[in-house]
């Protein structure tokens, strides 16, 4: 009969005085991007470190006291370990180096997210969204940033992908043991576990605080799974996007009420608050309501400087991945809590909706989070058009190309993702400062001096560790699906001297994953081409609910079983961040196929191409901006096809032919040495093109600039004196409101005569009436640009119409010039929009009109 322990402790391994430095070590996910301090816990017992899936904790926990004094004594160990010591103290001792002023210690900026990727040992984190939050809270401790993150720990990993002998994925879920991790509860001032209380419906949850350390970067995670909850509430945190909707609006208020409220418990105030997707934009509405709590403001008051000190960050392209909740799951959950801040369904829901008085209408909270958030940026400059058309409904009154969206293109996280191999290359031939400066480029160009061979014999070592890693998986894999002794295991599958292209990612129908098969019998010539062969090895999981992409995988693996592909074609099941690195370190070329315009991002090309391996990509998200010959293949022709099956025989065609006609001929053209010089001078053009913009430090940096400094000087404005400014601008506000309708555009008159020249200066002038309003109230400004054939402006630039007089009728002159720039037919509009030095967003009243 199984006995249920009545206590669980946890116990610290007893290490000798000599070891001690690893405790501290382990404890901190740096190792993670220090290849040194990964290499030394390696050292230490190189198969436990795999079976232990590289979690430091844990094999300081198992690795056995004989083993331990052994090291002790051993000075080659001691010396290595000194040395990595000494250089987490550096680090960890470092002056910033990137300022946000208004920020302290204690007065942060909180990054939330509901998934983070730090390490394969916590698989807390599903895929892309994950690894860009981990990859953020790195870089921010690289630079310094006084940056937190705040996410939830789920009591259960995220399903480990296995695949059954037909191909079909299943999910297999393992409890995460938090005692063999890097994470520690956070306790009170008497030495209690800390804990926070979330509103429910009609009860408070409890949530548990717990804290990592990745670098200088505090992250702290909540759960529910505590004794004094219900049982039914100790579930929310059980899973990442586990269970019902339900589920999921209990998960986000968790996060972002419960994650404000932590953030309070343990000293720290935030300044901004940063939003990766909609599933923290409850954390708004609690800040809200702690400003209403601690200086009686109204909602409209404290929601002022509240929007204008968030960001918000949307990684959606389509409107189908938005989670929409209906009206009455909303109220079940929330209806006390905002109905306690004096508001109502109407005023509440309608935050959530496009149209705020269609009751009918679900709930957004990503539109939540656009709507509280002052900053609001996609993630590539591709997914900033594509996200201001998905959300252009709620700023009816403004153009696509105004719709108050930016973009800021996501990076990677370069000492996590370059192999150790390549960045000792780097170190030797660019310094070390690539790894905390790398986005400055000029360092980057020295590695035109780095030897082609030296070069390429670093990438063939990388692409052998790849092949004999996908030989063992498969073959393992193989033994366990009863197909050992089958001709599933005839010959021996890939080779380590071909070709070798790269397809990893989540699985999903606009990945189009198979598109390569679209002409099975011209793709079989190409990969057992009797002199320029090549091989494929894909990996990726499909979402558990997603049945059409696990087909996708099942069409992978069925091709893959082909006689014409055995030996040619894998797919690698359990995808995780170690295969990932395996994958962008060996590959020679990376492929992605994603169907125009869904791809927002696409950071794993960025990943492989920091590694000397060459994208081949469709021209969608980062790849639009990164791509000019010599430093890829762009694949099918960026038409602007809306027709999928169109973009499919266009991709498909280009796919082949580049790979027949380009691609593998200069892979296989040697010189005397074997060294392919036109490729190596494409890896060495690549690496210093796209290292230097495309990481998480130019990333951080820009977040830094252009969204948290303005963010955390207008929260500390809005504050002033007891909230006057809000309240000021508030009060304002609903003037704007109430006098707008009477605002009138009486003429408009310009000194057009004949065809200008494009660079003649136009000058226009606007007779306007604002009613009760003020002229100062009012900003004007003339928008031009090139006239599309429906008669609408495609806006080139906005130039600004300057108060001349006021008229005894009270109407008022504006004049102002602009240069159209190119020839053509051109046309210009004007625009008035509320003005107010401390409006942050012109666009946030909703009150933009065009004369």
């Amino acid at each position: 009969m199984p006995v249920r322990a009545l206590r669980t402790f946890r116990v610290e391994p007893a290490l000798p005085p000599e070891l001690e430095p690893l405790r501290t070590l382990a404890g901190n996910l740096y190792w993670t991007w220090n290849t040194g301090a990964a290499a030394l816990f390696q050292r230490m017992d190189r198969e436990r470190w795999e079976a232990c899936g590289h979690n430091p904790v844990h094999l300081l926990q198992t690795i056995p006291a004989e083993e331990l004094a052994r090291l002790a004594k051993d000075n080659g160990f001691l010396l290595q370990l000194r040395e990595v010591a000494e250089a987490f103290g550096e680090y960890m001792a470092g002056a910033p180096r990137l300022l946000v002023p208004g920020t302290s210690e204690t007065e942060v900026i909180a990054y939330f997210s509901l998934e983070f990727a730090l390490a394969e040992s916590l698989p807390n984190y599903s895929g892309g969204l994950g690894v860009l939050a981990g990859d953020h809270l790195k870089s921010a401790s690289d630079l310094g940033l006084p940056l937190v993150g705040v996410g939830l720990l789920y009591q259960q990993e995220y399903f480990r992908q296995v695949l059954g002998p037909d191909g079909w994925q299943r999910e297999e879920y393992q409890d995460i043991d938090v005692a063999g991790q890097a994470v520690r509860r956070v306790r009170d001032s008497h030495g209690e576990p800390l804990t926070v209380k979330v509103p429910f419906d009609s009860r408070d949850v409890l949530a548990g605080v717990w804290r990592m350390e990745v670098g200088r970067t505090p992250l702290f995670l909540l759960d529910s799974n505590l004794e004094a909850n219900q049982p039914a509430d100790r579930t929310i945190s059980s899973r990442l996007y586990g269970g019902d909707l339900e589920t999921r609006i209990q998960q986000e208020m968790l996060l972002g009420i419960g994650g404000i409220r932590a953030l309070t418990a343990v000293g720290l105030r935030p300044a901004v608050c940063h939003m990766n997707e909609g599933h923290s934009a409850l954390l708004g509405v609690d800040r809200i309501r702690s400003l209403m709590e601690e200086t009686g403001a109204s909602f409209d008051e404290a929601r002022l400087p509240v929007s204008a000190a968030t960001v918000f960050t949307t990684h959606t392209a389509v409107a189908a991945g938005i989670d929409l909740f209906p009206p009455d799951l909303v109220r079940k959950h929330l209806g006390h809590y905002y109905t306690s801040m004096g508001l109502d369904d109407h005023s509440f829901i309608g935050l959530g909706r496009t149209h705020p008085a269609d009751d009918h209408e679900p709930f957004s909270m990503a539109l939540l989070g656009l709507r509280l958030s002052g900053f609001r940026n996609g993630v590539s400059k591709v997914h900033r058009t594509v996200s201001r058309r998905l959300w252009a409904s709620s700023w009816p009154d403004l153009p696509i190309e105004q719709v108050p969206i930016d973009s800021i293109t996501n990076g990677v996280h370069l000492p996590t993702w370059v192999s150790h191999e390549m960045g000792n290359l780097f170190d030797r031939y660019i310094g070390a400062g690539w790894r905390s400066e790398p986005d400055e480029p000029r360092p980057w160009e020295q590695l035109s001096a780095v030897p082609n061979q030296e070069l390429w014999e670093v990438h063939e070592r990388q692409r052998e560790r790849l092949i004999n890693r996908a030989r063992t998986q498969h073959r393992d894999s193989s033994v366990r699906l009863g197909l050992a002794g089958t001709s599933e295991m005839w010959g021996q599958v890939l080779d380590p001297g071909v070709l070798t292209i790269g397809f990893a990612r989540r699985f999903a129908g606009y990945k189009r994953a198979t598109l390569l098969f679209r002409n099975p019998e011209r793709l079989a010539r190409l990969v057992n081409h009797p002199e320029r062969p090549m091989q494929i090895i894909f990996a990726g999981k499909a979402h558990p609910r997603d049945e059409p992409a696990k087909q996708l995988i099942r069409e992978v693996v069925e091709m893959s079983r082909k006689p014409e592909f055995r030996d040619r074609l894998v797919l690698l099941e359990r995808y995780d961040l170690e295969l990932a690195r395996a994958l962008v370190h060996g590959s020679d070329v990376w492929l992605n196929t994603p169907l125009r315009p869904l791809e927002a991002s696409g950071t794993s090309g960025m990943k492989a191409a920091a590694n000397g391996v060459l994208n081949f990509s469709v021209l969608d998200g980062w790849w639009a901006e990164a791509y000019r010959p010599g430093l890829g293949w762009a694949i099918g022709r960026d038409r602007g096809d809306d027709d999928p099956e169109v973009q499919d025989s266009i991709d498909a065609e280009s796919i082949y032919d580049l790979l027949e006609q380009e691609i593998a001929p200069a892979f296989y053209e040697r010189d005397a040495d074997g060294v392919p010089v036109r490729w190596v001078e494409w890896m060495k053009q690549s690496i210093m093109a796209l290292a230097p913009r495309f990481n998480t430090n130019r990333m951080v940096g820009e977040y830094a600039r252009g969204a948290y400094s303005s963010a955390a000087a207008s929260w500390h404005r809005l504050r002033e004196d007891g909230l006057r400014p809000a309240r000021d601008l508030a009060a304002w506000l609903s003037r704007m409101a109430a006098g707008w309708p009477a605002v009138k555009v009486l003429s408009v008159e310009d000194d057009l005569a004949g065809v200008p020249a494009s660079n003649a200066p136009v000058t226009v002038t606007v007779q306007a009436h604002f009613g009760v309003l003020r002229h100062e109230d009012v900003q004007l400004e003339v928008a031009y640009g090139p006239v599309l054939r429906n008669g609408e402006i495609e806006i080139a630039g906005m130039a600004p119409l300057a108060f001349q007089e006021m008229r005894e009728d009270g109407s008022c002159r504006f004049a102002g010039t602009f240069v159209a720039g190119t020839g053509g037919r051109m046309g210009y509009a004007i625009r008035l929009t509320p003005r107010h030095p401390d409006l942050h967003d012109p666009f946030l009243p909703g009150l933009a009109r065009w004369a």
